[in-house]
């Protein structure tokens, strides 16, 4: 017993000289530095793609009493003989977003432009503030601002957090400087809400060896849907002023639109995004065909998620001939996107949505409207032509394809994999499709050629 009360003194004796230095640790608002570090860095293009870069980034709070913009700084520089010199800073803005799940978990996501950057030149550049900095990441602008330059991009949507699939070859083809963008046609992460938006921050820390090195443009998907589209709205930095939802952007020679299918079908959120969105779409065709425009930017390539066709065995509206985004309402046909694309000339539409690969014969109404030659269908063709690529990986895995394929349909695949387009000029665009399954074979390509561009109706 006598053993037993020593031991017990001696403990209390041992924990009073513990006290101190107990009470001597940081408290958690001293060592809070760990929640202003950036994170899920990104790029997209400015409203001036030959000359403007959004760097956007993530913190889990904000440095107290600091002046607007010190806690959002972009420190950059061009690269000189392979030397960072970060000689120039831009500073931006931070927005609280507080995600829609159970325990509201919020973040800070920082947005600055860099304007007025040089065509052809390596920029290098680190972001945050004096409370924490990222890494040092580099970007390449335009080569010319003039169109007289060939873009190269890889399109694809439907990746997703787990089974990304095309994640580490498109990582590695980007560090390689085999792209000039990045578009991502809808449904990320699967999904950005999921377990309080923790599912989103992974997903955006992976793509940031993507994301950090050339512009990621977005457009939304069905799986952002949860609480309005409030992690893609917030997360995201497109031209445009929508929140995200549609925009376009000039890169050489092609006229990129971007929007957003999903309007079609969440009516619970309202009509307005619908019709605005509708009324911009022709406000932008028409003006990318006025001649002055047309001419110097023949090529106009619009994505969106929801594909008008495919021949996907299931359910999806695609399989059904009357595709909400294809005709618009039921019965009325208001709003309806293929007599557009049809009316303005659109030479290629690019959709997701399915989780596949398949390139259609240009078609208009279900009519194939191949070009005037019989062994060149894509030269001059009569309509659009649609591409859909929803193979990136997703854990939703594979789609599969109906038995009999309809006859519009020129090729499929469900590989997993990705897209890639070279305009190589005015006249001629090549697309190939990679497959992850081989090991980044080359399964399908195409060129499309044109020696004038324009509304299909003449």
């Amino acid at each position: 017993m006598q053993r037993l009360q020593f031991a017990l003194l001696a403990s209390l004796l041992l924990l009073v000289l513990l006290l101190p230095g107990i009470r001597s640790t940081p408290t958690d608002q001293e060592v809070d530095i760990v929640h202003y570090q950036p994170e899920q860095v990104h790029l997209a293009f400015g409203e001036r793609t030959d000359s403007e870069i959004v760097v956007t980034w993530s913190t889990r709070s904000l440095p107290p009493d600091q002046e607007v913009g010190a806690v959002s700084v972009v420190e950059y520089g061009q690269l000189v003989d392979g030397q960072v010199r970060l000689t120039q800073q831009a500073r931006g803005t931070a927005t609280k977003f507080v995600d829609g799940g159970h325990k509201q978990a919020t973040q800070f996501i920082h947005r600055v432009t860099l304007r007025d950057l040089e065509p052809n030149a390596t920029y290098s550049y680190h972001c945050g503030s004096d409370f924490g900095w990222s890494a040092i990441f580099q970007f390449r602008t335009v080569p010319s601002a003039s169109v007289d330059w060939s873009p190269s991009l890889a399109i694809y949507g439907d990746m997703g957090n787990e089974n990304a699939q095309s994640l580490a070859r498109l990582q590695q083809e980007t560090q390689r400087g085999m792209y000039d963008a990045i578009i991502h046609v809808g449904d990320f992460a699967y999904d950005m809400n999921t377990k309080n938006a923790r599912v989103g921050d992974e997903f955006m820390r992976q793509i940031e060896t993507v994301a950090a090195y050339l512009p990621y443009m977005v457009v939304p998907g069905n799986h952002e849907e949860k609480f309005n589209f409030s992690n893609y709205r917030a997360r995201f930095s497109m031209p445009g002023g929508t929140e995200n939802l549609f925009y376009s952007f000039d890169l050489g020679p092609v006229h990129f639109v971007g929007i957003s299918t999903e309007v079609y079908y969440f009516l619970n959120y309202g009509l307005k995004s619908l019709v605005f969105q509708f009324e911009w779409l022709r406000e932008d065709l028409a003006k990318a065909n006025l001649p002055e425009n047309r001419s110097k930017r023949p090529w106009i390539i619009l994505y969106g998620h929801r594909p008008m066709y495919c021949s996907n065995e299931n359910d999806n509206d695609c399989t059904h001939s009357e595709t909400l985004t294809r005709v618009g309402w039921p019965f009325v046909h208001t709003f309806g996107l293929e007599p557009l694309l049809y009316e303005f000339g659109v030479d290629v539409a690019i959709w997701a949505h399915e989780h596949s690969y398949e390139r259609l014969w240009p078609i208009y109404d279900y009519v194939v409207r191949n070009g005037t030659l019989k062994d060149s269908p894509y030269e001059d063709p009569g309509a659009p032509v649609h591409i859909v690529t929803g193979s990136a990986g997703c854990k939703e895995g594979r789609e599969p394809f109906k038995g009999k394929i309809p006859e519009w349909s020129a090729f499929h695949s469900q590989d997993y994999g990705y897209t890639r387009l070279k305009a190589h000029n005015r006249t001629h665009i090549h697309f190939e499709q990679v497959s992850d399954d081989k090991d980044g074979a080359i399964i399908d390509d195409f060129w499309l050629v044109k020696s004038k561009h324009g509304s299909y109706r003449n």
